[in-house]
Order: C-alpha cells, then structure tokens, then sequence
C-alpha cells in the first residue's frame, strides 16, 4: 500500500471514454451547487490587458538585464552567477506563457498567442504544441490516465514495471527535478504532441500544425542565436550559459509540475459527476504571499484555475475564498490548499503515491 499524502482533500472519479466527455448525469442538489460555484465567479473572469503587459515587461527587463550583464564577463564565476539569476527570472517570466495560452494573460489573442512562443522558444518549450495538449489535460485530469501531463503512476503500472522502473517511480520526484530537468519536460511535450496527433485513437490536425510551427519557429531563432555566437567565438561560454539555465529552469518548472496534481487523483467511493468539482479537487492550491502569485502568474490557485480557466491570476485568489467558502457551507470537503512551493514539494517529495484505480480500459 503507498503512503498517504497529508492534507489530501475527498475526491473521486468518473470515468470518461469519449472527448470531449459528455454532460454527467448528476443530482438535483449537485446540479445547484455546481450552478451556485459559478454564479460566484461569473464577475471574476474579466482580463485586464495592460496588468498582463506589464507583468510580462518588468519580468522580461529583469530577465533580459540579468542576461546582458553576465556577457560582460568572462567564464567565471560571476558570469555563472548572472546566469543563474537571470535563470530565475526567465522561470518567472515562462509563467505568464501559462496564462497567455488561456488567452488570459492579456485578452488580447494575437498578443498572447505571440508572447507566449516568443518567451517560450528559446528553451526548446514547445508552446503552441503544450497549449493543445494543455486543452486535453484541462478536460482529462482526474478522469482519463491518457492525460498527458499526468506526473503520478497507477498502482497497476508500477506492479508491470521492472526493477529499474519501480526505483524510478518511488524516487520520481528527485530523478525529474534533479536529472531530467528542464530537457525531460521538452522532450514530454514532444512526445506527447506526436502521439496524440498522430498515433492516438483520435488524432488531432490541429496538434500536428502547432508542432511544426514550434519546430520551424525554434530552428529559426537557433539558427540566428547560433550564428552570432560562433562569429563572437563564443560557443563554449554559450553552452556553459545554457546549461545553467537549463538546470535552473528544469528545478522550478518540476517542482511546479509535480505539485499541481501529484497525489490528488485516487477516488473516494461515492464519486464526484461534475466536470468543476473533479478538477477543484485534484488539484492543488498553495498558500503563497501576493509577490509569489504575481510572480507565478496565478498558479498558486491551480485548483481554481483548472475549474474555471476564463479567470485571469489577478483574480483567482478572490474566486478561491468565494468558491471555499460556498462548499464549507455546503457540507463539501474544503478546497486543497498546502504549505508554499518549497515545503510542498519537499512533502510530496518524500512520499511516494500511485493511482489506485486502473482507467487504461473503457468503463
């Protein structure tokens, strides 16, 4: 038997085999509840443009500030030390692409869709492929194991898996933030993209297209970046900047992926039918300061975000007391809120879950 996650919240599982999943069949009472969580927020989901655009250049200034004042000097250690916090404020600064594939960012979806490729690209992240693969985790999450940003395994795959595997799983935390990093979230993007949009029961054109836009789009902006580097005879302290901003971004980013769903998908045994109700619970919120939401761009509030994407980050704290205090009310379990990032993914990262129900089959 795996160990428990503390805090975890009730939660349950329906099973969908078709998508989009089709209008569950729930009861009077939670018909009006469900009614009553949006009703809450209606007011909620309005996008101001210029707070996306400012965040978007005051983190990019500090990013791009950091950056040139590491090329000012030679490999050492102050050009690593610059790198690595101009790695930190590109982490900051990826988090508003989140945001800007929700076309939440600004409301503006050209801006969005633009922004969002031109933060991205440089480190190989795949936006406009993630955005369509982001709509399939948004609707699977806690219903369809094919969700492709799944982070936890099932109790059935780690009972197939052989011995190297299980060590991986039960050490999954550490091997993905520590070793894979930033290039094994690329690489899971990649492989997902190809194989729902061409290997999948039901493939996606649309992913197809996306793909090969990123693709074109990254050789071309590598072309360039490189051209530059090898004509300033600059390649070695290229790579060793690279590296270091991959290895930064990769511990962010992974903690941060981990955290969102990790432990919060086994079922309770009466079942939650809402589409609303799965997502705010299985996934997790974090009690962060307002810096820290600003700076991660609203993730913070997942669990409000995945059941109602229309709300901009600004507003989802709000959205989060409004939507906790109406199921406190309505004898529901309360909304999974954990401690910060660090001591979050500190917790999970020493205790080791699996999906106990086995959805690879149609119900």
């Amino acid at each position: 038997m795996t160990a428990p996650i503390e805090n975890q919240a009730t939660r349950s599982h329906s099973r969908f085999d078709v998508d989009p999943p089709p209008r569950p069949q729930t009861p009077p009472a939670m018909d009006t509840l469900v009614r009553d969580l949006r009703e809450a927020v209606r007011d909620c989901a309005v996008v101001s443009p210029w707070r996306g655009v400012t965040q978007v250049v005051v983190i990019g200034a500090l990013c791009l500030g950091c950056v040139a004042i590491a090329w000012t000097f030679p490999i050492g250690w102050a050009f690593a030390g610059w790198s690595a916090i101009a790695a930190i404020f590109y982490v900051f600064w990826l988090m508003p692409t989140h945001e800007a594939i929700h076309h939440t960012l600004t409301g503006w979806v050209w801006f969005d869709e633009t922004i969002a490729r031109v933060i991205a690209w440089p480190i190989l992240w795949a936006s406009g492929t993630y955005a369509e693969l982001h709509k399939l985790h948004h609707s699977w999450n806690g219903r369809r194991l094919d969700d492709p940003e799944r982070t936890e395994w099932t109790q059935a795959e780690y009972d197939r898996a052989g011995r190297l595997t299980r060590w991986y799983v039960r050490h999954q935390w550490a091997i993905d933030v520590f070793g894979f990093g930033a290039i094994g979230l690329v690489l899971k993007t990649f492989r997902a993209g190809i194989y729902h949009g061409w290997f999948a029961t039901k493939t996606r054109s649309r992913l197809r297209w996306q793909l090969a836009g990123d693709v074109a789009g990254m050789l071309i902006l590598h072309t360039i970046i490189l051209a530059w580097v090898i004509a300033h005879g600059a390649l070695l302290q290229y790579a060793l900047f690279w590296l270091i901003v991959e290895r930064v971004v990769g511990v962010m980013t992974q903690c941060r992926e981990h955290i969102e769903h990790y432990g919060l998908w086994n079922a309770a045994s009466d079942g939650f039918s809402s589409q609303i109700l799965t997502q705010l619970y299985t996934t997790r919120n974090l009690q962060t300061t307002p810096l820290v939401n600003w700076l991660m761009s609203g993730l913070p509030y997942h669990g409000v975000h995945h059941a109602f994407p229309e709300i901009p980050s600004d507003r989802l704290p709000i959205a989060f007391e409004r939507l906790d205090a109406i199921l406190r009310d309505r004898g529901q379990p309360p909304l999974v809120r954990d401690p910060g990032y660090w001591k979050t993914s500190f917790q999970l990262a020493t205790q080791f879950s699996t999906i106990e129900i086995d959805q690879n089959k149609p119900a």
